[in-house]
């Protein structure tokens, strides 16, 4: 009794509600309960259709949706109505996932930034169009089995993050629900600057990526350690790496989920050649400005 009235004091402070319809061991309700904590009450939310909306139909806070291909344009208009009513206290979140953000709604979300709207454009990223049957999108990692890539995917994953950098908007920062401190406190920063900020974290996915449910935490850290995920943060042009693990094997994060177990040894170390490429080129960009 004394735990489920621990629970209940939790959810009633909560944001967001107890229990979703994700699927067990899915990151989209812990991303949304580590970003509503920092978030705070005076938010409002604007969705596309990712399986972590899911997540989102339980918050309790003004949400708004309509469809994958209005990602960032939706919440413009939402952005439009607060400027004019001088509603600097509200933050705009608007959110997608990997299929909107780097596919469908790319244009609408460059466009967003290129105007430099006040909001923070979140992608919920599981690395495939997960809700409409594990398709490949352009996130999609070189190499993982999906079902319109049952061989593995061909091309790389596109670095959106660096993409949207390029736009010269104030604030880009990856994340991952495995490093709460990190997550959070880039949150909190994107919350206080004025403009377009870009916030991008992978989220485990236990039915697309084929992994127990058990171990998404663990399957998501691993990908930071490995350097497949990189956390960093551009401000003002100017990139900063907020973990700097030690090299460790990208074959200890393959072998961990079954979208990959179809890798060729010449595959998997055509894998670690590309991570750490992008490692070395991260860590000699480590404090310097990138973008001019």
């Amino acid at each position: 009794m004394e735990l489920n009235k621990l629970f209940d004091e939790y959810y009633e402070k909560s944001y967001i509600q107890g229990g979703t319809t994700c699927c067990p061991g899915c990151g989209g309700p812990l991303f949304w309960r580590l970003a509503l904590e920092v978030l705070g009450a005076n938010t409002i939310l604007y969705g596309d259709g990712p399986c972590a909306y899911c997540a989102i139909r339980n918050i309790k806070l003004p949400t708004f949706g309509i469809h994958f291909s209005f990602a960032a344009d939706g919440a413009t208009g939402i952005a439009a109505a607060l400027r004019v009513k001088g509603r600097k206290d509200i933050t705009l979140v608007s959110s997608a996932g990997d299929g909107a953000t780097g596919d469908i709604s790319f244009g609408k979300v460059s466009a967003a930034a290129e105007r430099n709207e006040n909001m923070i454009q979140i992608c919920v990223d599981n690395e495939a169009y997960m809700n409409t049957g594990v398709q490949k999108s352009g996130l999609t990692p070189f190499g993982a089995w999906t079902t319109t890539t049952p061989l593995g995917k061909e091309a790389p994953k596109k670095e959106i993050p660096m993409i949207l950098a390029q736009h010269k908007i104030p604030y880009v920062a990856t994340a991952s629900v495995a490093y709460p401190k990190d997550f959070q406190k880039k949150i909190i920063k994107a919350k206080g600057i004025e403009g377009f900020k870009y916030f991008h974290s992978v989220i485990p996915c236990p039915t697309g990526w084929r992994f127990d449910p058990a171990k998404s935490i663990e399957v998501i850290r691993l990908g930071v350690q490995t350097w497949a995920w990189p956390l960093y943060e551009i401000e003002g042009g100017i990139l900063k790496l907020t973990m700097k693990p030690k090299r460790r094997p990208i074959e200890d994060y393959l072998k961990a989920q079954n979208r990959f177990r179809h890798l060729t040894d010449d595959q998997v170390k055509h894998i670690q050649a590309m991570t750490d490429q992008k490692r070395e080129r991260l860590l000699q960009q480590d404090g310097k400005r990138i973008i001019f």
